[in-house]
């Protein structure tokens, strides 16, 4: 994340400038400093940008998505190992401490922002579909805007710990706080420029983003989402090489409305400069200044959550971007989007921890206020049972972001894949939690806030909770991308070790070989998945009451390991469109990585906090007796299961064969529009919604 990230920014040299026949008729704010090289690495640019685009064949995306990958493990990574059958609990047990002046800052900041949060109101928030200008102009103030920003460019350089903490605490009092400074500060401006801009670039826009200037990050198009082979919007080089003429249509920008700086995702064409040289473009990443000519907000989508958000549609028409605003080099712009991603993702676990403890206070006092035959529901089993799950899983929501980003503050250990099974996790069994909150207050749940208070009860927004959430599970990467994601690194080694066995278009003979070469790696490492600390009933006894646990996950692990060596074997080539086999191994692991980080954060409670650990253990115990039942549904599910039937059905939807079971309803939304709007370059012809809020 930050700290494990900064080391990657490198000072670099300018380059040739570049020339093509193009002109702009819009201008820009001129560039700073110096330019970064011109070409990415051709391992960074595998297809061709005339191939980008609407037309992309499968091929390309693949090839597209492998090149944006980081396939280099310089740093050891727990949840990898998990999934290979290491279970090296040595690599974030005893918790990692953090840093004294961390602590000191952080709790300082922390006092100050809580104070704050009180003079703000979460229900004008949602009444009014808006975040107030006085609450932004308060909270960059305050520092808000510049929580992750090193401190030597006017930010508060505060740990990924305590600004997932102050996520959590923005994101109680609304939802659309913690999305617009999650998405200003984790995926926009502040974080590729940190991590790939040159030394000018960070000089010219940390500082701004420190003190204020609300940021946004665009890559989504109407027809491009997790797959940026569609890419529509381009940037063309001008001839005195100077700028880039950007067009293009950028779709779900949050913070858009409001923001005066934005990274820009667009393709580059292949262009020759004036001494010849060839450049081979590709996608490429731009901060671009909102104020500039040609840019057109022409929407403020609204959505069945997060009221507040700044949320748009933004059409850049002839826009000039000085080539000193391009991030990285030409064709490097999606592995800078990725990057950003990954170390983007542990803003959401954080704003899941929110929701566990309101969630759980909410379900403890009502439980107890609302009597039903005779006793209080929570003393119902029924509802008990909820309860419970409540209590034992916010634990865990909370032991989850905080080993993650604990490690990643650390800088020592590889986080990529605990980053994605916090994100992926975190945001499923949190919205499990706010249906079971809705549930447990009945009627009430269903009930909004305003209409509660209107006939004189307490205005618990439940219902809120619920709509605000949901869009968790596909924000930054939706959860079945996430398991593709995760499930591909989890399954490399197999692929490396498979060679052309993994390979569709490989011939006999090169399986042949394949196989050979793939034997000696399965030969050395199948035995060490028979046994394991997990079948001594001595490991772990330092955990008490916990160890069985940490058994069961070392025992899970080998177990998973040996699976996904099945599934290889019996698909190979096909493993890859086997998403749902792959989904279930993904989230096994998940489970897995959530008990282990719930028992040592029990373990350093009772160490640091006497006075929580017995209460820490009972909810650790608790939680993972809940996700053992999940974990062997899973594995139950790996070979048990209506995987193949439910794909002919779908088919056969698709096909048209169940038409018939459409009758008998209206579609209100017929007529109303198209599928997927028309994204084609064209000067706007809407009234620009682009807005300030300073």
């Amino acid at each position: 994340m930050s700290s494990a990230t900064d080391s990657q920014a490198k000072e670099r040299p300018a380059p040739d400038s570049t020339s093509t026949d193009t002109t702009a008729t819009a201008t820009a704010a001129d560039g700073i400093g110096a330019v970064p090289p011109v070409d990415s690495p051709a391992s960074e640019t595998p297809v061709a940008p005339e191939k980008i685009g609407a037309g992309a064949s499968a091929e390309d995306a693949r090839a597209i998505a492998e090149a944006a990958r980081e396939t280099e493990w310089a740093r050891p990574s727990f949840a990898k190992g998990l999934y290979l059958g290491s279970f090296d609990l040595g690599l974030f047990h005893p918790w990692p401490a953090a840093k004294p002046d961390d602590v000191e800052r952080g709790e300082a900041f922390m006092a100050r922002l809580t104070e704050f949060c009180r003079t703000m109101s979460g229900r004008t928030i949602e009444r009014d579909a808006k975040i107030p200008d006085e609450y932004l102009r308060g909270l960059a103030g305050l520092g808000v805007f510049g929580m992750k920003i090193p401190q030597e460019y006017g930010g508060l350089g505060l740990s990924l710990v305590y600004y997932g903490r102050a996520l959590a605490l923005l994101g109680s009092v609304h939802p659309s706080l913690g999305a617009l400074l999650s998405a200003h500060q984790s995926i926009g401006v502040p974080e590729p420029v940190k991590v790939f801009g040159t030394p000018e670039q960070k000089r010219r826009y940390l500082p701004r983003c420190a003190e204020g200037s609300v940021t946004a990050f665009l890559l989504t198009e109407p027809d491009v989402g997790s797959d940026p082979a569609r890419m529509g919007s381009t940037a063309v080089p001008t001839a005195d090489g100077e700028s880039y003429v950007l067009d293009g249509v950028k779709l779900w920008t949050t913070n858009g409305v409001i923001a005066e700086l934005v990274v820009v995702m667009a393709v580059v064409p292949q262009h020759t400069d004036a001494d010849g040289a060839v450049h081979k473009g590709g996608i490429t990443a731009f901060v671009v200044e909102m104020d500039s000519p040609g840019i057109t907000v022409e929407n403020r989508n609204t959505f069945m959550g997060l009221r507040g958000i700044e949320n748009g549609v933004t059409r850049f028409h002839q826009v000039r971007v000085p080539a000193a605003n391009r991030l990285g080099r030409e064709g490097q712009g999606l592995k800078i989007a990725l990057t950003t991603l990954n170390t983007g993702r542990l803003s959401l676990p954080a704003l899941c921890v929110a929701t566990g403890r309101w969630s759980l206070k909410i379900a403890r006092e009502w439980s107890n206020a609302r009597t039903q035959w005779g006793r209080p529901v929570g003393k119902h089993e029924a509802v008990g049972k909820k309860i419970a799950f409540i209590a034992a899983t916010a634990f865990a929501l909370d032991a989850v972001f905080e080993l993650s980003a604990e490690m990643a503050d650390a800088g020592q250990k590889d986080v990529r894949i605990e980053a994605a099974l916090a994100k992926l996790w975190s945001t499923e069994i949190s919205y499990r939690i706010a249906d079971e909150l809705v549930q447990i207050r009945g009627g009430r749940g269903f009930e909004t806030a305003e209409s509660l208070e209107a006939r004189g009860e307490r205005a618990v927004p439940a219902e809120q909770q619920l709509r605000d959430l949901r869009i968790n599970r596909i924000f930054e990467g939706s959860s079945e991308i996430m398991r593709l994601l995760i499930a591909r690194e989890a399954v490399d080694a197999h692929l490396a070790a498979a060679g052309d066995l993994a390979s569709a278009e490989a011939s006999l003979s090169d399986k042949a070989r394949a196989a050979v070469g793939a034997s000696g790696f399965y030969a050395k490492w199948l035995p060490k998945l028979v046994a394991g600390a997990g079948m001594d009933p001595r490991s772990y006894s330092d955990f008490g009451r916990l160890a069985k646990h940490l058994r069961f996950v070392e025992r899970s692990s080998r177990r998973l390991a040996r699976q996904t060596f099945y599934g290889m074997g019996r698909w190979q080539a096909r493993l890859e469109h086997k998403q749902a086999f792959l989904g279930r191994i993904v989230d096994i692991g998940a489970e897995l990585f959530a008990m282990a980080a719930s028992c040592s954060r029990a373990e350093m409670l009772l160490r640091t906090a006497p006075e929580r650990g017995a209460t820490a253990f009972e909810l650790a115990d608790a939680f993972c007796e809940q996700a053992r039942v999940r974990v062997d549904e899973y594995f139950d599910q790996l070979w048990r299961n209506t995987d193949d039937g439910d794909r002919d059905i779908a088919r056969k939807v698709l096909a048209g064969d169940y038409t018939w079971l459409e009758a008998g309803v209206l579609d209100q939304s017929e007529g109303t529009g198209p599928w997927i709007a028309d994204a084609s370059a064209r000067e706007s012809n809407k009234e620009n919604l682009h807005r300030a809020y300073r």
